[in-house]
């Protein structure tokens, strides 16, 4: 079995954004060599997140809409945690997002279904932060 390990670096100019990866990830998978297994897509930091859906503008602006009800930014003092940060928004939509994904490998190509694409979402953004590419198999 063969391992392959990337780190993917990101600088997102404004505090939130969703960015399809998939790309990046195909790229990541021609150069592993791997055929047939499985990747591992996982954001590194507490306040961003890898997910998995459909590349379209109109969902992307719901699903800002939808995180930002469940966890609003503003006002920061409703948080605990925003005693000398204010991204405790940021750490919640984190854990409604997820922190990775595991997508089959099949002949070379990522196993999607039909408009299946890796996003990663950053709710915390200004400043440099990484993902990890894991690629296990033959």
């Amino acid at each position: 079995m063969k391992s392959f390990r990337k780190e993917l670096w990101f600088h997102i100019p404004s505090r939130r954004q969703l960015i399809n990866i998939t790309p990046e990830i195909n790229k990541c998978l021609a150069e592993s060599g791997i055929k047939e297994g499985l990747i591992l897509v996982n954001a590194m930091h507490i306040t961003s997140s890898i997910f998995i859906n459909d590349d379209e503008q109109g969902l992307h602006q719901d699903i800002e809409t939808w995180l930002e009800k469940i966890a609003p930014e503003k006002p920061h003092n409703q948080y605990k945690h925003n005693t000398y940060e204010d991204n405790a928004d940021a750490h919640l939509k984190r854990t409604i997002m997820g922190r990775e994904v595991v997508v089959a490998i099949t002949d070379g190509k990522l196993d999607f279904g039909p408009w299946e694409q890796i996003f990663y979402g950053e709710f915390d953004g200004m400043r440099r932060k990484r993902v990890l590419v894991k690629i296990i198999g033959e």
